[in-house]
Parts: structure tokens; C-alpha cells; sequence
């Protein structure tokens, strides 16, 4: 596929996107498929929810349509297309009906098994004198946590889709850098566009939330990404620490913290840092620019440099970690438990 088609082909998602998003945020109005505000709000007026399933779709369309002028791998096609078209078609469901946690938890499990199994049911690392079918094991849990952070950034405008977009940017730059592949740089730009004009209604303030349709997507997009990449030696495990640095520190370090300070710690809250700071600070905008000049600024070149230095890769990781967990024991659970 040539520079000039890619270019055509990646606008045409976008713009697929701004006009499914604004027709869909019609009709959900018109059916009651809105967020009414609550205890967890950070708004005052109810706003159209389950938008994520407009950008998933139109995002699983093109891969699949792409799929059959590029190489992008069976293997990343059945995980993004099946599994990703199953975890966007849920989540829509539980927008819409509110699953109980135990079945949003097993389809989870079974999502996570569905791109390993995808990948030939290889583990993402092997670790010295630990048996393969426990690397599988902490493989499977490590993609099951992964679709539940991406819904934990979900939290206030703009969030999550800006991290979509700035996390598959930041991995274009790093394929680029490393081991060009145009079929993963292209469906990495098809995340990033189809986030980006999902965005154009859900930043700050939101007209329309992307719900679990379109977190769960991500959550399980990014998986399967990560395991293609990683079992491919295209971008190491650690490079991907690195570009999910602020969503991985935020939300382990929140959860860690709310087992110790809560009683039910699993329970629905909103005690994440960049939660608090949005209330006290009365703005999701200010939030959520941090966020992105904190990847662009320290995140992006941490990566470059642990794709192009390997062996410093878990530096790399422990600097782009560092420095969210500690902002996150100032302001996260113990700031609202104060």
C-alpha cells in the first residue's frame, strides 16, 4: 500500500469516526442511553455513554479491509478483529443493560485466553526457573488487568482517548525507530485516528463518553498489540511499560493503596490521582494536558531509548514509573481518604 493510499485510507477512519460518533450521540439521547450524574461523576448533566462502540467498529472494519492489501499476521487480525469486535460488543451491552462484575470478569478471561490462544498460546516472557505454564498464567492475568486499567483511565473527559491516541503514536515512533513493519505501523495508526476523532467529542468538556465499548476495546486492543509485538521482537515488554507508564502507575498503585485504606477497595470509586485533581482543580482539561506533556516529554523519549538500548529497558521502565507513583501516593486514595 502506497504513502498516498495509507494517508487516504487513515482519513476516511477518522472522518468514518466524527460521523458515526455524532450520529450515534443522537440516538442515544433519543433512547436514554446516557450517564446520569452520581456519586463517581465529576459532571452535573446526564451525557450520551457506549461511544467507544462507534470508533471500535469503524477501527475493526478498516483492519479487517486492509488485512487484504498488507501483512499484518493471522494471529493479530483474529485478536483484533474477533476479540476486539467481542470486547467492544460487550462492553455496548453492559453500557447499555449494566452486567453483573462476575460476568464482565469472565468474558474478560476469556478475551485475554482468545489472544494468547491467537499467538499459539505462548507466554509474553520467559522468567528463569518459572515453568512455562505459569508464564502463560501471569501472561493471561497480565492482559486481564490490562482491559481493566484502560477502563479504571476512563474517569474523567478526554483520558482514555488521549492516551489511546498518544500510547499508538508513541508505538509508531518506536516500530519506526527499531524494525519498520508498515502493517503494524498502519493498524497503530488506525488506532490513533479513530481515537483521535472519537476525541473530538470527548474532550474536555465531554459531549459523549466512550463507556465500556470503547475502553474494553482499547484495553483489549492494546493486548493483543503487545503480545503480537513482543512474540514478534518488534517492541519489547518493558518498551510497553514505558508508553503505559502513567495509566500502569496510576491504576497499580491506586489499587495497591485502596486495599490497604478501604474496606471494599474493589468497589466503584473515583480516588485515582488525576480523579482528585480534576475535582479540586475544577478542570478536566488542565488534567488531562499534564498527562499527554508527561508522555510526550519524558514517556516518549523513555521509549526511543529503550528500543533503540535494550539492555536498558528496565531502566527505562523504572524512570517512567517512578515518578507516576509518586504522585499518586500525594494525591491518590490517601488524598481522599484525608
Amino acid at each position: 500500500m502506497g504513502v498516498g493510499v495509507a494517508v487516504l485510507v487513515l482519513a476516511a477512519a477518522c472522518l468514518a469516526t466524527i460521523g458515526g460518533t455524532r450520529a450515534y450521540s443522537a440516538l442515544a439521547v433519543r433512547r436514554g442511553i446516557v450517564a446520569n450524574p452520581n456519586f463517581r461523576s465529576l459532571h452535573e448533566r446526564p451525557i450520551p455513554r457506549g461511544g467507544g462502540i462507534v470508533f471500535a467498529l469503524v477501527c475493526v472494519t478498516f483492519v479487517s479491509a486492509i488485512a487484504w492489501r498488507m501483512s499484518i499476521g493471522d494471529g493479530l487480525i483474529l485478536a483484533l478483529v474477533f476479540g476486539g469486535g467481542a470486547a467492544a460488543a460487550f462492553g455496548f451491552i453492559d453500557d447499555v443493560v449494566h452486567l453483573r462484575a462476575t460476568i464482565k470478569f469472565g468474558v474478560q478471561w476469556l478475551l485475554a485466553a482468545l489472544v494468547l490462544a491467537a499467538f499459539g498460546g505462548r507466554p509474553l516472557v520467559n522468567l528463569p526457573f518459572v515453568p512455562e505454564a505459569a508464564a502463560l498464567a501471569l501472561s493471561w492475568l497480565g492482559l486481564v488487568w490490562l482491559m481493566n486499567l484502560y477502563n479504571f483511565m476512563d474517569g474523567i473527559d478526554g483520558m482514555a482517548g488521549a492516551g489511546a491516541v498518544m500510547i499508538s503514536s508513541s508505538a509508531i515512533l518506536v516500530v519506526w525507530a527499531s524494525s519498520f513493519d508498515s502493517g503494524l505501523v498502519m493498524v497503530l495508526a488506525l488506532v490513533a485516528v479513530c481515537s483521535l476523532g472519537f476525541l473530538a467529542f470527548n474532550w474536555p468538556p465531554a459531549k459523549i463518553f466512550m463507556g465500556d465499548a470503547g475502553s474494553q476495546f482499547l484495553g483489549l486492543s492494546f493486548g493483543a498489540l503487545i503480545t503480537a509485538t513482543v512474540l514478534r521482537d518488534q517492541i519489547g515488554l518493558f518498551s510497553w511499560v514505558v508508553m503505559f507508564g502513567y495509566f500502569a502507575g496510576d491504576t497499580t498503585t491506586t489499587t495497591i493503596l485502596r486495599i490497604f485504606v478501604t474496606k471494599k477497595w474493589y468497589a466503584e470509586h473515583r480516588s485515582h490521582a488525576y480523579q482528585n485533581l480534576a475535582r479540586i482543580g475544577g478542570s478536566h482539561l488542565r488534567v488531562v494536558r499534564g498527562v499527554m506533556l508527561y508522555h510526550a516529554l519524558w514517556l516518549l523519549p523513555l521509549a526511543l531509548w529503550s528500543a533503540l538500548v535494550p539492555s536498558l529497558a528496565p531502566v527505562a521502565a523504572l524512570l517512567a514509573l517512578g515518578p507516576v507513583v509518586m504522585w499518586t501516593l500525594r494525591y491518590g486514595p490517601l488524598l481522599s481518604s484525608s
